[in-house]
């Protein structure tokens, strides 16, 4: 049996634990003085009070959340070891998904590493660190990665906003490596990727899939990209044969850098770049009788907290029924929530709700989600954030 203190559980406030599920809250935890003292972050092993050996966890007596599960065996060794195995497992899952190396390579409780992200980006990785357990294993995880792939730069993008929950501080900071700049390619675009200055971590990997089909269904076609960061639906389009591409956002360092990828990749001469907050611009665009072939709005999280859902839920609404006034008969609306406060199947109750505000038909061609790097736990269905529609309109 691994050195590690033991984490006793209330009587019968195991059930959650003995179903699989990966955390053990904070009301399901004896809260001994000798508990209270252990570090935050640190390993134990977690017991019922009958005994049942609940394997070994990342605990924090400050946290809501007061463990999560590490290994089902409570003999693991949390070493070096341990953290390079943990992650060459996630590593060979992406080898097979992926045939270039740059992908979300580790995504939280579905990797077996709770709290932690990795992104990337060829020999250029980012890290967030989101609980106080992966915070304190940085070092080693920094090591497994010199062993598994051996990256030139890490950076950390510790700004989560879960980190204070977890009483850490937002931190943004190079821990391997002189430079941090990269690209990546999709689409048949190169993208170039700054992790230390750009949004999460510099590149929203989970769209993958939806960009590879919007980019199909653009050939010929005018298309708006809304929200559209960097452009990554916009460019690829563009790449894929559409007609014409206008990029709209509010940020002018994102849109320029859109454009400086079009111009990298050849694409200057069908791409428009509008500055504008995007729920105004789209509702002028209709005033003004514009009209597109395929219509993206990929906006940002409506519903950060709980108390956000009815918000949320109205401006989705409004954002359907503007995007849907924009698209030509016979058009593709592409429309996105990144929210997980709002569940999937009301999600796309709002999206409808707003098409028929907007007095227009529709089928829907995919329902979907995250791409295949950013696995779901299967006890963890809270952690399904985004969900997409791609509709044809009539």
């Amino acid at each position: 049996m691994s050195d590690l203190p033991i984490l006793r559980l209330l009587p019968g406030r195991d059930r959650r634990a003995k179903a699989g599920h990966p955390w053990i809250f904070s009301n399901e935890v004896a809260m001994t003085p000798a508990a209270r003292a252990l570090p935050p972050g640190g390993a134990v092993r977690v017991e019922g009070d009958d005994g049942f050996r609940h394997g070994v966890h990342l605990f924090n007596p400050h946290s809501l959340i007061a463990a999560r599960r590490l290994s089902r065996d409570p003999g693991a060794v949390i070493d070096d070891a341990f953290w390079a195995a943990r992650i060459a497992e996630a590593l060979a899952l992406r080898q097979r998904l992926f045939p270039t190396p740059h992908y979300r390579l580790v995504h939280a409780e579905a990797d077996g590493l709770p709290g932690l992200i990795l992104d990337r980006y060829g020999d250029l990785v980012a890290l967030q660190a989101n609980t106080a357990g992966m915070e304190l294993a940085t070092p080693a995880i920094l090591r497994a990665l010199d062993e598994l792939i051996a990256p030139r730069a890490v950076v950390a993008r510790n700004e989560a906003s879960v980190r204070a929950l977890e009483g850490l501080p937002e931190v943004t900071a190079l821990l391997r490596g002189t430079e941090a700049t990269g690209t990546v390619e999709e689409g048949g675009v190169v993208f170039g990727v700054d992790p230390l200055g750009g949004q999460k971590t510099g590149w929203f990997f989970d769209q993958r899939e939806n960009r590879a089909r919007v980019a199909g269904l653009a050939r010929g076609e005018t298309v708006l990209d809304a929200f559209c960061h960097t452009g990554g639906f916009g460019l690829q389009a563009a790449a894929a044969g559409a007609a014409r591409v206008t990029l709209l956002d509010r940020s002018e360092h994102a849109l320029a850098t859109a454009m400086e990828t079009a111009r990298r990749n050849g694409l200057e001469d069908r791409v428009e770049a509008v500055r504008g907050e995007a729920m105004e611009a789209l509702e002028r665009m209709g005033r003004e009788g514009k009209r597109f072939g395929v219509v993206v709005v990929d906006p940002p999280a409506f519903a950060k907290s709980r108390k956000d859902i009815a918000a949320a839920v109205r401006a989705y609404s409004r954002l359907a029924r503007l995007a849907a006034g924009l698209v030509v008969p016979g058009g593709i609306l592409f429309i996105a929530s990144c929210s997980h406060h709002v569940p999937a199947g009301e999600f796309a109750d709002t999206v409808i709700a707003g098409l028929q505000r907007a007095r227009r038909d529709a089928r829907i061609l995919a329902m979907t989600g995250a791409g295949p790097d950013h696995p779901v736990h299967p006890m963890l269905p809270e952690s399904v954030y985004l969900k997409a529609l791609t509709l044809q309109l009539s």
